[in-house]
């Protein structure tokens, strides 16, 4: 295990079991949405955890949860419960408390406030395919997904012009400006779910009921795209978001309506 926010790795070797934390709150009837943690740089010790479960039919983003501590995610208790006006997708990420989202029926990207519930950023993601063009597979309506790495905040999604390929762009997280942006060769509707570490992107997709595979990669710092094989086991079967929090290293995977927490394990960087 490395130190928080740490890439002084090699990159993902293994993947631990599943810990099944809970059903989300809202229960087993909501089966989409996204989870995870808070990474703050500046102030690590501090928790925030957060469920973001879609409405029922699994397109609408309409009530989200925080806890200060992990021990009320555990228990259900002490949580701030807000209703917000449409976001779309299990897509959502958190990072320095705000919160990250795609806006209903649109290629806008919106940041809230946790601390106000308000929308102080809303911008367009210039290109994006939206209204379920290239969502992921078996997951409808998350034609844009958030992620949070070492280096800050990424939106992963696809365009006319990739012809449905994955697009990877690095963000401003004050204005949502883009600041460079990369072309895969990885068609996005084949794809599962994704997430970065360290500046690395990590595709899944589904081998069966029970196990998912991270089987494509693509370096952001090298342009180089790679091939791999690390079994994911799950609870149900489809896997809606994968979040990575940089702050503990681990992956934050809503299950069919259940949090699930993994361990990740690096390769060592190899000595000279």
């Amino acid at each position: 295990m490395c130190t928080w926010g740490s890439c002084g790795h090699g990159g993902i070797l293994n993947i631990s079991q599943p810990y099944v934390i809970q059903l989300n709150w809202r229960g087993f009837a909501f089966k989409y949405g996204a989870w995870g943690r808070d990474y703050s740089p500046l102030s690590p010790e501090k928790d925030l955890f957060w469920v973001a479960p879609l409405n029922t039919d699994g397109r609408y983003l309409e009530y989200y949860r925080f806890y200060r501590s992990y021990d009320d995610l555990l228990l259900y208790k002490n949580a701030k419960e807000y209703r917000i006006q449409y976001g779309e997708g299990s897509g959502t990420a958190v990072y320095k408390n705000y919160m990250y989202f795609n806006a209903h029926a649109s290629r806008d990207m919106s940041k809230l406030d946790l601390n106000t519930n308000t929308v102080v950023v809303r911008k367009t993601l210039p290109g994006a395919a939206y209204n379920n063009r290239f969502s992921y597979a078996g997951v409808p309506w998350q034609d844009m997904s958030f992620a949070v790495d070492e280096s800050g905040l990424w939106v992963i999604y696809s365009t006319e012009a990739s012809t449905g390929n994955i697009v990877i762009s690095k963000l401003n997280e004050t204005t949502l400006d883009v600041l460079d942006t990369w072309q895969t060769r990885q068609y996005r509707p084949s794809v599962s779910s994704a997430f970065i570490v360290c500046g690395v992107l990590y595709a899944t997709r589904p081998v069966n009921t029970r196990k998912e595979e991270i089987f494509y990669t693509y370096d952001t710092n090298t342009g180089n795209e790679g091939r791999m094989s690390i079994i994911i086991d799950k609870v149900m079967e489809t896997i809606q978001s994968i979040n990575y929090s940089p702050g503990d290293q681990k992956l934050y995977v809503y299950n069919d309506a259940y949090l699930l927490r993994y361990n990740l394990f690096f390769q060592p960087v190899a000595s000279l």
